[in-house]
């Protein structure tokens, strides 16, 4: 028996290396995967680091999946995509060729040490909202309401649409 399909979004950023070619390229891997299958994916964005000035701007999107993975293994998944990415993480908000985030897992709640669904910052960052609106205008976020709204709250974060991805 076939475990059940989940949608989930994921967000996808790089700020070291070919940032947008990066993320086009794992686009490609997870277009081939086979605990995956890429559903949509935003444009292509590009903001200044939040959380470490002085850092290279990130290129970012949000792709939306379908996968029978649970929450952890799919995490780990993307970790190992992150890894074959060349992603080191020599200390916290380092600049990396890869980043790779479990955004929502249907209407999951997790709070586990290794990972915490809805991600707990994206109702914050704009250039997280903004790819997500663009491929799902209608999202929710458990526990924090309409993404849509949440975006029209963040008038402060500067984000560009740089091209499809």
């Amino acid at each position: 028996m076939q475990a059940a399909r989940q949608h989930a979004y994921l967000g996808l950023g790089a700020n070291l290396g070919d940032p947008a070619g990066q993320i086009r390229a794992v686009l490609e891997e997870m277009r081939r995967a086979p605990d995956m299958t890429l559903l949509r994916c935003s444009s292509l964005y590009g903001s200044a680091p939040l959380d470490a000035p002085g850092q290279p701007d990130f290129v970012n999107a949000v792709a939306l999946i379908e996968t029978a993975l649970a929450p952890l293994p799919l995490l780990r998944s993307l970790l190992k995509l992150e890894a074959r990415f060349g992603r080191v993480r020599s200390f916290q908000n380092a600049p990396r060729t890869l980043d790779l985030d479990l955004l929502l897992y249907g209407e999951a709640r997790l709070d586990l040490p290794e990972l915490r669904l809805p991600h707990p910052r994206m109702h914050l960052r704009r250039f997280v909202l903004e790819p997500l609106v663009e491929i799902e205008p209608l999202a929710i976020i458990p526990g924090q309401g309409s993404a849509a709204q949440l975006l029209s709250d963040l008038g402060g974060q500067k984000v560009t649409r740089l091209a499809a991805p």
